[in-house]
């Protein structure tokens, strides 16, 4: 695809079929018109990404951690299941990301190429949810946190493939930062939702099952996809899948480092606010964490929206994505900093504040920084679940490496290295070239 001529009517470079889109554009060019128009997108888009990651939030940030308090009343053996599980649940989220957008790509339907996995995971996800809250074994629990892992990866998936499927470049700003507000609203609020269920931790995974599977199903009737099955069907290609994982620095440098600094990013964020419960008890001081945890999800949200209202917007305006990254890490950074300087419940309550603040910057800005480097449109599901791992990935092992963090060092070893994680970031983006 040619790049948009100075002056030229936004239709110049638009492709005029769904087809001509799949088969010869990037990630850089405009796809064709949705069917209901972009605007309806960009009001679903809020409560679908509200739907997932909800889950995300809810579950392994509190009621996986207080499943696992309830079945091992030992601190350490607490420390080291929550690790076990963890790191085992990552596992299958690493694998399920870009299978699901492998099997999506080539999917041919009259409903089109996510449609079907967006509903199939949904469904399979909820029914291994609601498995998971009658476990009461170790074995068990990662049985069933496996099957919950690889289900709404394959649901995520297919839905983050949207924005390049059917948002032009000059609006993925704005939908990245509603995208992002949806995204930190599950994750933030989920914690909430989660402590104020965790007396009954199965009808909360029967509540968070049941409202993805409607809140999807009602995104995917309302914003129906062109059917696929006139694109040209393309093989699957067993070694070509594996090959995924490697991220080729010097073929694709800019997806690299995008991949690199997300996955940096988002690891020291995730493994302080997914461990907080345990942070709060056993390190702050406070006895019943779980009675603060809503306070602090709106404090981070309030930061996280502030943040997201003005920065994909205003990257749109401007035209540059990296200085909003960049500044977003280093905030970040210097949030984490507090709690290790001055370990207190008010330090805690401020970090959580400015951490929002960082975080729902990065997370506007950055995804449609990344929506540009895909390298092809007949893979962006694909190449999108090799991204969001570097997104997912992070929020599953969180607990797995701050348990380890905190059984080597103890608990106020995470700052420091989350600090580090954060700058690491930030530097990643400096290296992109295709975006400003």
């Amino acid at each position: 695809m040619t790049s948009q001529p100075p002056g030229a009517p936004e239709e110049v470079r638009t492709p005029t079929t769904a087809t001509t889109f799949v088969a010869t554009a990037s990630g850089e060019d405009d796809p064709p018109a949705p069917l209901k128009g972009v605007r309806r997108l960009l009001a679903w888009i809020i409560p679908a990404n509200f739907a997932i990651f909800v889950i995300w939030g809810a579950v392994p940030g509190v009621l996986l951690q207080a499943q696992m308090m309830r079945l091992f009343p030992d601190e350490q053996e607490q420390v080291a299941n929550i690790a076990i599980v963890a790191a085992i649940g990552s596992a299958f989220a690493l694998i399920a990301q870009p299978a699901a957008g492998q099997i999506s790509d080539r999917t041919r339907s009259k409903w089109g190429r996510r449609a079907p996995w967006i509903i199939a995971g949904a469904v399979g996800g909820g029914a291994a949810l609601i498995a998971l809250g009658l476990m009461n074994s170790l074995v068990g629990v990662i049985v069933a946190w496996c099957l919950v892992q690889i289900c709404y990866n394959f649901a995520q998936g297919p839905l983050s493939a949207i924005l390049p499927d059917r948002v032009p470049i000059a609006r993925r700003g704005t939908f990245a930062s509603l995208s992002g507000i949806g995204l930190m609203l599950g994750a933030l609020g989920g914690q909430s939702i989660g402590s104020q269920l965790v007396g009954s931790i199965t009808l909360a995974y029967i509540v968070l099952a049941v409202f993805a599977a409607l809140v999807l199903l009602g995104f995917v009737l309302a914003n129906p996809d062109r059917p696929s099955t006139n694109y040209v069907s393309e093989p699957f290609d067993f070694g070509e899948f594996l090959r995924t994982f490697w991220v080729n620095p010097v073929k694709h440098p800019d997806f690299f480092w995008a991949f690199t600094g997300r996955l940096l990013l988002y690891t020291g964020y995730f493994m302080v606010t997914g461990f907080q419960v345990l942070i709060l008890k056993h390190h702050l001081g406070v006895k019943d964490p779980f009675s603060v945890i809503p306070l602090l999800a709106v404090l981070g949200l309030v930061g996280t929206i502030i943040a997201t209202v003005i920065s994909g917007p205003l990257s749109d305006r401007v035209g540059r994505r990296k200085p909003f990254v960049f500044g977003s890490s280093i905030l970040m950074a210097a949030a984490l900093a507090l709690p290790w300087i001055w370990p207190s419940y008010p330090s805690w309550l401020i970090m959580t504040f400015v951490m929002g603040f960082g975080f729902g910057m990065f997370q506007a800005v950055d995804t449609a920084l990344i929506s540009q480097v895909l390298p092809s449109a007949k893979s962006f599901a694909k190449d999108l679940g090799v991204i969001n791992i570097a997104a997912t990935l992070p929020q599953t092992i969180a607990p797995g490496v701050a348990g380890a963090i905190v059984l080597a060092l103890g608990y106020g070893g995470l700052f420091p290295i989350g600090i580090i994680l954060s700058v690491l970031g930030a530097i990643c983006v400096w290296f992109i070239k295709s975006s400003k």
